[in-house]
Parts: C-alpha cells; structure tokens; sequence
C-alpha cells in the first residue's frame, strides 16, 4: 500500500518555471511571459493607446515592446534601452537601444522621436537578485527613473513600473504620488505566486518645479551604480 503524500506548508514548493504563461507567450509569439503583465495593466488602466510615444527602460529581452508596438500602431513610436542587446523578434519599427538609461543623454534617449517627449514610459526591469538587499536596490532603481523623468515624459503623461515591496516601497509611493495626479498599485496575474514584485501605475505627470525653486526641499538620493543587467 502507497503511503500517503500531506503537504507541509513549512517546505518550499518547487517553482513553476514552464507555467500556462510560458506556455502562452510561445504560442502567441511574444519573447517572454512579462508580455501578459503589460497586457492586463493595460487592460485594467488603460495605458497604452493609439499613436503613443512610448519608452521601454530595462526593454530585454523585448516582450513588453512587441505590447506596446501592437497597442500604439503604425502611428506611434515605440522605444526601448537596455544593457543587454534585444535580439531577434521585436517589430521592425522598434527602436531598441542598447546602453545605460540613468547615464545616456536626453537627445538619445528622445531621438526615436525626433525631439518630442513619451506620453507614456513603462518599465518591467529589477536588479540582478542575489538574496540580500534586493528591495533597496529596486527602489533605487525606480528612483532613477523619477529622477529621468523631466524632458522625457510629457506633462500628463503615463509612466508604469516594477518595484520589489519592502520597507522603503511607502517611500517611494509617496515621491511617485507628489509627482503625478493619479497613482495606483497592481500585482498582475502572470506575476508569479511567490514574487514579491509589484507594479505602480501613475497617470497625469507633473513635472517637479525648478531645482532654485526648491531649495527647501530635501534632495533626491543618488542614482544606483550601472547593475550587470536587469531582468524583466
């Protein structure tokens, strides 16, 4: 007679690496599971939107370009930097660029557009985990991302990002909440169970004043150091 099998909730359950949405994202084309984050953000927020700029930082390995360039068509621009290289599969009309974004310049970073600012900058990358401070590094990150904002996103404009919840995330909630009219938090169903990921969708930007018109203000915190790459 089989002996019987009882979970015990003490021991870590093996992780799903080929789950329904790996399996989707082959059938359906797209690079990477990450493709049904955007898709159900989207959906919920409506981001994405005929004849849009859009921005892509940490863009490998190219799911969320290939949403983005479906939702915005042939009217709009899709644009994407990374580290890393975006290889093959990503739509012709996508601009992939590979380099830094907390160092490359703005008339790079703006050059897919001709000069115009993003109505919408969305962003799947977190810094290569190692167990130990990953959540400070993560908010970092995001935090450079607020600190890139002005010149490059449009007043109004959209902006989504992942951030690993701890106990700085309130923080930058908060900064993320000074600078646009509407903000919300979003854990999407193709994220794992056990990812401690979450995303922030923000709409309507206001751009901070002036640096000589907030001298009072306490000043933001240093942009992270160039990570080896980042994973969406």
């Amino acid at each position: 007679m089989l002996a019987a099998h009882h979970y015990n909730p003490c021991v870590p359950r093996p992780r799903k690496l080929h789950d329904r949405y790996f399996n989707q994202a082959k059938r359906e084309g797209y690079l990477a599971r990450s493709a049904y984050k955007l898709l159900e953000l989207d959906e919920r927020f409506g981001v994405l939107s005929r004849g849009q700029r859009v921005l892509d930082l940490g863009c490998a390995p190219g799911s969320w370009l290939q949403v983005a360039a479906q939702k915005v068509g042939p009217d709009g621009v899709v644009a994407g930097i990374d580290l890393q290289r975006v290889g093959a599969g990503v739509p012709r009309e996508v601009t992939a660029m590979q380099g830094d974004f907390t160092t490359a310049t703005l008339e790079s970073l703006l050059a897919p557009t001709g000069g115009a600012m993003y109505d919408a900058v969305i962003s799947d990358m977190a810094p290569n985990t190692t167990g130990h401070g990953d959540h400070f590094r993560s908010v970092r990150l995001n935090e450079s991302i607020l600190d890139r904002l002005p010149g490059l996103l449009r007043p109004g404009g959209w902006l989504v990002y992942k951030v690993l919840e701890g106990e700085t995330f309130p923080e930058l909630f908060a900064r993320t909440k000074r600078e646009f009219r509407n903000v919300r938090g979003c854990k999407p169903k193709a994220s794992r169970d056990l990812s401690r990921e979450t995303f922030v969708v923000a709409h309507g930007y206001r751009p901070p004043r002036a640096p000589e018109a907030d001298a009072g203000d306490t000043p933001a915190g240093p942009s992270p150091s160039p990570q080896p790459g980042w994973d969406g």
